[in-house]
């Protein structure tokens, strides 16, 4: 046998820039994250073309997935068309030929930062969330070997008092984003920085959703119809942005998860955070034959 039977062609690139050994262990790691709601599954984070801490992550999960014919979405803290969303979607087109889009409903993997759409995701797809700190317990616990002792034994005390003492010292608790979640009654996860509005979207999901983070080299799951219930106190109800009364100034949506605009006069605008859904809603509004499926949310109230 001779040495150039043993190679193979030049390349780029491999399809989906990761490595095949890569990929089959994200894979094995995301199948045990699946099998275990909740638990973080250690993985050998590789390096992808953008910086630790900016997604890199979701990418390395969302190129384990991809395929010819797959449909991607990107979106950062709910936008399409920022920088980072933009590139990553383009990324992932190149290196794996897959097509982009910026709707919902079109998309069979989301890959986001920050938010969850507001249009319910459907059974055929799957939503992979960007995780900077995957562990709920570091803000009582910096040591993570006692932090996974803790996980172990289900003792989760300290994230209870964090709350108590939220709520003692300002009359609610406070906890905007990463609200911590009780994921099929064993494991606490933090659901990524997520705002306290998304965070019922997971609970009984008809979709999978892959939480990862490249920096900290950990990957967790929420299966579809699986119970995802935040902390909460059985006299203290949880509590959603209430964004019932704010009308989209753009779009004149109202009832949703909007972003404020300050203005100069010290007034505020208020914008669609689902920067499509807003989209969508404007061009129904001229009258183009958009389909707008059904959302989580009704008039502000979780259905």
């Amino acid at each position: 046998m001779k040495l150039n039977e043993l190679t193979k062609p030049w390349s780029a690139f491999n399809y989906g820039f990761l490595d095949e050994s890569a990929k089959r262990e994200i894979r094995r790691r995301t199948l045990k994250a699946i099998a275990i709601p909740g638990y973080q599954v250690p993985y050998a984070s590789r390096d992808v073309p953008i910086a630790r801490g900016w997604g890199t992550g979701g990418l390395q999960v969302t190129l384990t997935l991809l395929k010819p014919d797959s449909v991607v979405k990107v979106i950062d803290q709910g936008a399409d068309d920022s920088v980072n969303a933009s590139s990553i979607r383009k990324f992932l087109a190149k290196v794996g030929g897959a097509t982009e889009t910026s709707d919902t409903t079109e998309a069979t993997i989301i890959q986001s930062r920050h938010r969850i759409p507001e249009e319910k995701l459907r059974e055929d797809q799957i939503l992979v969330l960007q995780v900077p700190n995957p562990e709920p317990l570091r803000p009582v616990q910096p040591d993570m070997s006692i932090a996974r002792e803790m996980h172990g034994d289900a003792d989760y005390g300290q994230l209870w008092l964090i709350l108590y003492e939220q709520l003692v010292r300002s009359g609610r608790i406070m906890q905007g984003s990463s609200y911590p979640s009780m994921v099929n009654g064993r494991h606490v996860m933090t659901p990524s920085p997520i705002p306290r509005w998304d965070v019922p979207k997971l609970n009984q999901a008809d979709h999978l959703t892959i939480l990862s983070a490249g920096r900290e080299k950990r990957i967790f799951a929420v299966p579809p119809h699986t119970s995802v219930e935040p902390l909460v106190f059985d006299d203290v109800p949880y509590r959603v942005e209430d964004h019932q009364d704010k009308t989209c100034y753009r779009s004149g949506v109202e009832g949703f998860f909007m972003n404020e605009l300050p203005q100069d006069d010290g007034s505020s605008l208020y914008e669609l955070s689902d920067s499509h859904f807003g989209i969508k809603n404007i061009r129904k509004a001229e009258g183009e034959p958009v389909t707008l499926s059904e959302t989580w949310y009704k008039n502000g109230r979780m259905e």
